[in-house]
C-alpha cells in the first residue's frame, strides 16, 4: 500500500494472493475516502461563502440553475460510471494476457494485474516476454491513468452531491423577519 515492493517477502498461497488483491483495493479506496473528506471540506467552505453571498446580495436562485446541477450531476455519475467500466476492461485485459503470453494461472494473473495498477510490483510475478514487456508498457500507462481518473471521478461526485444538498437548502430555507433584518442592515448599522 505504500507502494514498496523488495521482492523478498511475497504471497505464496492462492488465499495470501487473493487477500493481498482485496487489502489494495481497500487501502486505495481508504486513501480515495480521505481525499473525498479533503473534497467534502472544501465544500463546506464554499457552502459558508455560498449563504454569505445569497444573505448580503440577496440573490434570487432561478429553477432553471437548479436543473442545470441536476444535469452537471448526472454528467459526473456517468463519468465515474466510464471509468470504473474502462478499469475492469484493462483488468481483464491484463488478467487474460498474463494467462495467454506470459503462462500464469488465473489467480496469479489477477494478482500481478492488483499489484501493478496499484503500483506495488512485489517482484514475484511480472511482465517477463518480449511482447509481455510491450504490453505492459501501453498497459501500465493506461491503467494508472484510468485508476487516477477514477478517484478523482469519485471525489468530484461526491463534492457535487454535497454542493447540490447545500443549493437545496439554500432554496427551502425559510427567513424569518430576524435574517431579513440583518440582511437589510448595512454598515452603519442602519436598515436598508
Amino acid at each position: 500500500m505504500t507502494t514498496v515492493g523488495y521482492g523478498d517477502l511475497v504471497p505464496q498461497s492462492s488465499l495470501a494472493k487473493l487477500l493481498i488483491c482485496a487489502f489494495i483495493f481497500w487501502g486505495m479506496a481508504l486513501v480515495g475516502l480521505v481525499l473525498t473528506r479533503g473534497a467534502n471540506y472544501l465544500a463546506e467552505k464554499q457552502e459558508l461563502l455560498l449563504v454569505r453571498a445569497l444573505q448580503m446580495r440577496k440573490k434570487l436562485i432561478r429553477p432553471g440553475d437548479i436543473m442545470k446541477d441536476i444535469m452537471e450531476t448526472s454528467k459526473v455519475q456517468q463519468n465515474c460510471i466510464v471509468a470504473v467500466v474502462a478499469l475492469l476492461l484493462l483488468m481483464i485485459c491484463g488478467t487474460v494476457f498474463l494467462m495467454l503470453v506470459e503462462k500464469l494461472e488465473a489467480v496469479n494473473a489477477f494478482y500481478c494485474v492488483c499489484v501493478t495498477i496499484m503500483s506495488l510490483g512485489y517482484g514475484d510475478y511480472g511482465f517477463s516476454t518480449e511482447a509481455g514487456r510491450i504490453f505492459a508498457i501501453l498497459w501500465i500507462l493506461t491503467t494508472t491513468i484510468c485508476l487516477g481518473l477514477f478517484f478523482l471521478h469519485l471525489a468530484e461526485l461526491s463534492t457535487k452531491r454535497r454542493q447540490n444538498a447545500v443549493v437545496r437548502w439554500v432554496i427551502t430555507w425559510r427567513a424569518t423577519i430576524v435574517d431579513l433584518e440583518a440582511a437589510a442592515t448595512n454598515i452603519d448599522g442602519g436598515v436598508e
